[in-house]
């Protein structure tokens, strides 16, 4: 689900900038998040192929930033966790209906205009910003 992969993305992404400079344990922003620690091993993995996060292994190890969080927007963090439409999965409806067999074309604009809108309000903001609304 793109929603929960986004705050649990974002949620990893500010724990980090508001905690620069240290390295943060998988363990640790679990607890943050309130889930399982292999589920944020595996954001971290695309974090990481992405870009944005970097490791050191090892006991002392965790993860930091790997870029500036004023050089990253909202829209790349969504880009880079996107898998599928915001509004959902659309069916395979009757294509002896009048609706059934016309509803997806609509759906396709619908679901194309709702993503744009989306990421252009991303767009807007920087990571740096958004982390700036936790005190």
């Amino acid at each position: 689900m793109n929603n929960g992969r986004f705050a649990i993305a974002l949620h990893i992404l500010v724990l980090l900038t508001k905690n620069q400079g240290d390295l943060l344990s998988s363990e640790y922003i679990a607890g943050s998040i309130n889930i399982n620690a292999a589920m944020v091993r595996k954001a971290l993995q695309g974090l990481k192929q992405r870009g944005f996060v970097q490791s050191k292994e090892g006991k002392h190890g965790g993860v930091s930033l790997a870029t500036n969080p004023q050089d990253i927007t909202l829209s790349q963090i969504y880009g880079s966790i996107r898998e599928t439409s915001i509004l959902g999965s659309k069916q395979q409806p009757n294509p002896n209906c009048s609706v059934g067999k016309q509803i997806n074309i609509h759906l396709d604009n619908l679901y194309q205009d709702a993503e744009r809108a989306l990421v252009a309000a991303l767009e807007k903001q920087t990571l740096w910003e958004f982390a700036q609304k936790f005190k």
